[in-house]
């Protein structure tokens, strides 16, 4: 039954992201500011779909801040990634170069609107990021990041990557951890039915120094870690 329930989640979720892409990537050619609405949708999809076709529900518990922040999310899985546009109000997210290469994506991507992270350039790419974040400062949208740079499987706890702390000290906002429990259930071919629990921890105030920030968020988002 599993593997029925996975395989009938594979052909309607991706079939129908074929239809919430092609009518993104219109939007910004035709109607720029309808935009919002496919990514919203599509993400809604995908929670309606893991529930009635897989048998996962999601749970949500803590509280969302008012105002601009950067959310710190852990990363198990690409339900994170896909899931942001329903779980926050018109989120920012900071997403790897290579996707914004793919075509017509990548462009509407960045008409939604996100931060470029080029993991291999240093203080370039800090630079890079910095000036492209700080355009949506005083805009109220939250500024997400997986500040772990990628997926790690559910149970490990890696070091949080060098430019997150760069980040947070220079753009001087406060940092709401999110931990999340997705892997063992959603990432595997043949995915489980139960509950992902995302867990919004309280949120830290700018100006710590980098150890305290990167040992506050760490714990925070691991804290569904077992």
């Amino acid at each position: 039954m599993t593997v029925l329930r996975s395989l009938a989640f594979y052909a309607v979720f991706y079939t129908g992201s074929v239809y919430y892409v092609l009518a993104s990537v219109l939007a910004v050619a035709l109607v720029p500011r309808h935009l919002r609405r496919f990514p919203d949708a599509w993400s809604r999809f995908h929670r309606n779909c893991l529930r009635v076709l897989v048998g996962i529900t999601v749970r949500e518990t803590g509280a969302r801040p008012p105002g601009t922040v950067l959310y710190a999310i852990k990363h198990e899985s690409f339900f994170e990634a896909i899931d942001l546009p329903n779980l926050l109000d018109h989120p920012v997210p900071f997403g790897k170069e290579e996707l914004y290469r793919i075509p017509g994506w990548g462009r509407a991507a960045k008409a939604y609107g996100s931060v470029t992270v080029y993991r291999q350039a240093g203080a370039k790419a800090l630079r890079s990021m910095l000036a492209e974040a700080r355009q949506f400062i005083g805009t109220g949208r939250p500024l997400v990041i997986f500040p772990e740079g990628t997926r790690v499987p559910h149970g490990t706890r890696p070091p949080l990557q060098a430019g997150f702390a760069g980040l947070y000290k220079l753009l001087g906002l406060p940092v709401v951890p999110v931990a999340v429990n997705s892997g063992p259930l959603y990432h595997r071919w043949w995915k489980r039915p139960g509950t992902i629990t995302l867990h919004f921890g309280e949120p830290i105030e700018p100006g710590l120094p980098r150890e305290e920030i990167e040992a506050r968020v760490q714990a925070a988002i691991n804290l569904l870690n077992n």
